[in-house]
């Protein structure tokens, strides 16, 4: 009795019911595309265009336009020079710190007056000063907006702003003079001469 020869079966993949095709079948072949929203290779940054982008950053940054620095910045962070990266970096942070302090709306020469000693007492001489300016635009005869600007004049070291203010100071109001005396802040030009002769006009010696 001669034995049946056995027929072999395509093996299936029981979940699709599908024949597997055996690792020498060719069958078409597809390109494989890019899957939708998939991201771009990186272009690698030149040290000028990191350059490029550090000097715009920077120049923003100095006019205060900080939003636009930040990005400028971001981009200067990637490249070869590493100093730059770096210098790019910190200023980056300086332009989000910037961003993340509250917007102040100053209307009257009163609310500059506030802010510009509020801005002294942290001795942010600059930012005082800027607000106090503001305020004597607005004000131009208020004796304590005259002495409040002497006194950042006189912390920053400049004996004839601080001077020139003061003097105007005691002219709209003389106790100013008394003030002054005893006002540890003009510390910088108190033995100046000039200043000592505008607190003590009685004393010949000055």
């Amino acid at each position: 009795m001669s034995e049946k020869k056995k027929v072999p079966t395509k093996i299936t993949d029981r979940r699709m019911n599908t024949p597997i095709p055996s690792k020498n079948s060719e069958g078409p072949r597809m390109s494989v595309a890019p899957r939708p929203g998939a991201a771009p290779a990186l272009q690698k940054v030149t040290s000028e265009t990191q350059l490029h982008h550090f000097e715009i950053g920077m120049k923003l940054f100095h006019a205060r336009k900080f939003k636009e620095a930040h990005e400028s910045l971001l981009s200067a962070v990637e490249g070869p020079e590493r100093d730059v990266a770096h210098r790019a970096q910190l200023h980056a942070k300086m332009c989000q710190q910037r961003l993340a302090q509250p917007v102040v709306n100053l209307a009257t020469a009163e609310e500059h007056y506030n802010y510009g000693v509020a801005m002294l007492n942290t001795r942010k001489t600059e930012e005082a000063r800027s607000h106090l300016n503001r305020a004597l635009e607005m004000s131009p005869e208020t004796d304590y907006i005259h002495y409040a600007l002497a006194l950042a004049h006189a912390m920053a070291g400049e004996q004839t702003g601080a001077l020139e203010h003061l003097k105007r100071a005691i002219e709209l109001e003389p106790k100013n003079r008394l003030m002054a005396r005893q006002d540890t802040d003009f510390g910088p030009i108190a033995g100046q001469p000039m200043f000592q002769a505008l607190l003590y006009p009685e004393k010949k010696s000055w």
